[in-house]
């Protein structure tokens, strides 16, 4: 075993153990180096690969990975983030909040420009705050206490709120909250605005062409606020649904970098060990990501939340993060990642793995055995964002076989599960990641709150969930200054979603980014390679 395994290995013991898990949710997953430092030189082109091809190139109105990634170069956020998540000025120089916690006064950096020549000011911070208030998946709960965004003169900004919103300061980067240009957004329908597949922003780099099917080019601004940066000259966006036809464009030399566990788990050892190539584990610190089923509460046999459980109690999690991850994942039940302990209990219905009491609850639910051993049959989709998701699909309908659940796994690209998922709501459940992010209530909340269900709005509460109580500890916990009594709004939401299940949450993963030796700085922020790419830089 390498010395990645191993501490892989070493964490999910660690995390396995209820008397250790508080201490190891303290801790980042154990890192992989990046190359050497050295002195960032001018000049050279980066090739990025990512999957699936975005569905948009500006992150206004979706979460989606790839969008989220490509938006960030050209569309820059008020803040950016270390890796201890402590903010850090990009189109804001420095800000302060009021004692009461209701008023958030930004300065905006001067002299700074939109892609087309005019000038940036307050009144595009505020146009975007009003957009992603209204259509954002997680903003509508990020800004939903804005009442009022003052404009003090074009480079001072205060959001008001009604409530306190002991997350916002955190959820203001570039890929979570991106700052457009008012006057490109100020009319019609934000979704099909021209500028989402055209973007015009502050960043590092300028749009110039997207290729369907194929890539997207960006080119280095010549006028960044930034004045040395960004070093590289061109930036392609390569759009490469297969893992293994990742790994091998990254070992012929043919993309440069990639990012989310882009390869099988099953070749990492074998490429970071390559002379051209290194992986990191940096730069995920902003997500804290996981895997989990979500049940689509308004099928027939899935609203029976006896039928929930049997499905939860079919499932061996530790078997899963041993086949499907190689070790490189630690099972969990909570909707709230461990690796967010303040807040994270195991103290909740844990629906470890039985089969028996799984057909017990089956069978008690009207549900019995028919000829030939089956129970009913159901459709499993999966999001095809991550080569992960169809393999975990797989292992799930191999368990669910084994209690007479019979279960045919449905592929699709990208668009049409969104659509299936969140639009036409043709699904019984399916396999799906979700950030925590660096709070739960812009993580979690999203995925519970009842008034997230919204048809139409990927990544949202997509079972369609609604428990009064959970709304209300939800709500608490959103506008709770005090941590200590935030952690209790938590533990209580934890253990009510854990009895009613509308999820059930799989694995925590280790996340990490394969890259040519070459390429230095791309995950120097929480964010990682969905940061600004400003700082990347080819060594010659």
């Amino acid at each position: 075993m390498s010395n990645i395994r191993a501490l892989a290995a070493s964490r999910r013991q660690l995390l396995l153990g209820s008397a250790a898990s508080a201490l190891v949710a303290t801790m980042a997953f154990p890192a992989l180096a990046q190359s050497a430092p050295g002195t960032p030189k001018r000049g050279g082109a980066l090739t990025l690969a990512v999957s699936p091809e975005p569905t948009t190139l500006v992150a206004l109105t979706t979460t989606g990975g790839s969008e989220r990634k490509l938006s960030a170069k050209v569309i820059e956020g008020l803040l950016s983030y270390d890796e201890k998540l402590d903010p850090k000025p990009q189109l804001a120089t420095a800000w302060s909040i009021d004692p009461t916690g209701t008023r958030y006064t930004f300065t905006l950096r001067q002299g700074v420009r939109w892609h087309d020549g005019k000038n940036f000011t307050a009144e595009d911070v505020a146009a975007s705050i009003r957009i992603l208030q209204k259509s954002h998946p997680r903003g509508r709960t990020v800004f939903q206490n804005v009442t009022d965004i003052e404009i003090a003169d074009p480079h001072t900004v205060t959001i008001v709120l009604s409530k306190p919103a002991p997350y916002l300061l955190y959820a203001l980067a570039a890929s979570e909250s991106p700052i457009v240009p008012a006057h490109l957004y100020k009319d019609g329908d934000v979704q099909k605005n021209r500028a989402n597949t055209a973007p015009v922003g502050t960043g590092p780099y300028r749009f110039s062409n997207w290729v369907r099917g194929s890539h997207a080019t960006f080119v280095r601004n010549p006028d960044y606020w930034d004045t040395s940066k960004p070093h590289i000259d061109r930036l392609t966006v390569r759009f490469i649904p297969d893992a293994g036809a990742r790994a091998a464009a990254l070992e012929a030399g043919e993309v440069d970098l990639a990012s989310e566990n882009p390869v099988p788990l099953a070749d990492l050892d074998r490429l970071r060990k390559l002379p051209n190539l290194t992986a990191t584990s940096e730069g995920y610190t902003y997500n804290a990501n996981g895997r989990r089923l979500e049940f689509n509460l308004d099928n027939p046999y899935l609203a029976d939340a006896g039928v929930r459980q049997a499905v939860a109690h079919a499932i061996n999690r530790v078997q899963l993060a041993e086949v499907v991850y190689l070790g490189y994942a630690s099972p969990v039940v909570s909707p709230i990642s461990p690796l967010l302990a303040r807040f994270h209990t195991n103290d909740i219905e844990q629906y470890g793995f039985d089969v028996a009491r799984a057909e017990k609850l089956l069978d008690e639910a009207g549900y019995p055995r028919k000829e030939g051993g089956a129970r009913f049959s159901l459709p499993l989709d999966y999001n095809p964002y991550a080569s992960d998701y169809g393999a975990v699909a797989n292992f799930l309908r191999d368990a669910l076989d084994k209690i007479g659940i019979r279960v045919t796994v449905r592929a699709q690209d990208f668009g049409s599960y969104v659509r299936r998922i969140f639009t036409e709501r043709d699904f019984a459940f399916h396999v799906t990641g979700m950030s925590n992010l660096f709070d739960p209530t812009v993580g979690v909340q999203r995925i519970y709150w009842s008034q997230s269900f919204k048809p139409g709005v990927p990544f949202s509460n997509g079972s369609h969930y609604s428990n009064v109580e959970v709304d209300r500890l939800l709500e608490a916990a959103a506008i709770e200054p005090d941590e200590a009594k935030r952690r209790d709004l938590f533990v209580e939401f934890q253990k009510i979603v854990s009895r009613d299940i509308p999820v059930v949450n799989l694995v925590t993963i280790q996340e990490f980014t394969v890259g040519a030796r070459k390429v230095r700085d791309h995950s120097i922020t929480a964010d990682g390679v969905n940061g600004n790419f400003a700082d990347v830089w080819i060594a010659q």
